[in-house]
């Protein structure tokens, strides 16, 4: 199964590209794996609702029709790590081909962008800056993969 993750804007802080880094190099072990940046739609003037839309519009332009798109979203199913795997073992065993999650901007996802989702999770209860978002949601693919193979990086 591929996995395709995308995230509203460009991260700056130069330990959170190591940290994208670090798992964007252990990933491909397991999986073919892809991690793109999408332009966020702030400026100045630009209003929250307008901010939504654009992102949405260049979310939808990416996500092809055959995948299953997942958002990463504070409303979204809550599931444990090893859930999680499970949650990924299973779409690779119902021949789920892409799997693609998005982490959105700054003021979330357009009701569009809702309308398209086949589900969407929450990493936490709490919330996290986007920076870090996106270190904690590749961390939690790469250990739901050791999970499912048995490997001995998550402890219980």
């Amino acid at each position: 199964m591929k996995i395709r993750v995308f995230v509203i804007g460009q991260t700056q802080e130069s330990y959170v590209k190591v940290g994208i880094q670090k798992y964007l190099s252990r990933l491909p072990h397991y999986c073919t794996f892809e991690y793109t940046e999408l332009k966020d739609a702030s400026g100045k003037g630009v209003q929250p609702d307008q901010q939504k839309q654009r992102e949405g519009e260049t979310i939808l332009k990416v996500v092809k029709p055959d995948e299953v798109l997942c958002l990463l979203d504070e409303k979204g199913l809550s599931l444990t790590s090893v859930n999680f795997a499970k949650h990924i073992e299973k779409k690779q065993n119902a021949g789920v081909k892409s799997w693609v999650l998005v982490v959105g901007g700054a003021h979330g996802f357009s009701k569009e962008v809702y309308a398209r989702a086949n589900e969407q999770i929450r990493l936490s209860d709490m919330t996290y800056p986007h920076d870090l978002v996106r270190i904690v949601l590749l961390e939690q693919v790469y250990r739901a993969f050791t999970i499912i193979r048995g490997e001995g990086y998550h402890h219980i």
